[in-house]
């Protein structure tokens, strides 16, 4: 089983978000933001983290428009809100998830997002639930460098929104309780555009 590892770059120094990389031996970033700049943090702007992570013989790609949050396919916004659901559809992601499966066959692949807690990102409830549907093992580095397997996560997920209490969800199959614990979080760390131009899609056909 090969292994995909998701980063938040959070407010680390450039020399200590390479740590983290070099810690744990990855030698390739793909950056799955919809924007890759930071104004509070400018070492993370996509061409300085690129010569960056070069000088340390890191490579970098940007899937950003694959596996971003801020889909730019309007069919998967509803109320000029992002549905994951509709976004993992698409042939755009699709390809984003089948180039990172591919590379994780040669490379240490660490999807990059700015999120420091993988439960409030994305790479966390979008990517890496797909990729753990295709059998890939996912480990999320935290900030202090440890290692947080998926099904940590997802536990710590459940333990936050307190369905592992919950009666009515005890009774439920699993996988319709971790299906909702995923749908939960979405809810509160979707993409929502913002402004007059906001507008409902609510076809499938392009």
């Amino acid at each position: 089983m090969s292994t995909v590892f998701t980063i938040g770059h959070s407010t680390h120094s450039a020399e200590a978000f390479r740590g983290l990389l070099l810690k744990h031996a990855i030698n390739a970033v793909a950056d799955v933001r919809s924007t890759p700049f930071s104004r509070v943090n400018p070492q993370f702007n996509r061409e300085t983290l690129r010569g960056d992570l070069k000088s340390a013989g890191i490579a970098y790609v940007f899937l950003g428009r694959e596996l971003g949050a801020r889909a730019e396919d309007r069919t998967c916004y509803v109320d000029g809100k992002v549905q994951y659901d509709r976004l993992a559809t698409t042939a755009l992601f699709k390809e984003g998830i089948e180039r990172v499966s591919r590379g994780a066959d040669t490379h240490r692949i660490a999807l990059l997002c700015a999120e420091k807690d993988p439960l409030t990102c994305h790479r966390c409830i979008l990517v890496s639930r797909h990729l753990v549907d295709r059998n890939l093992d996912v480990q999320h580095v935290l900030g202090d460098g440890r290692l947080e397997s998926h099904a940590a996560v997802l536990e710590r997920l459940l333990r936050e929104l307190r369905l592992n209490q919950d009666e009515l969800f005890q009774r439920r199959d699993r996988h319709a309780v971790i299906g909702e614990a995923y749908r939960l979080r979405e809810e509160s760390i979707a993409y929502v555009e913002s402004g007059p131009s906001v507008s409902s899609a609510t076809s499938w056909s392009r």
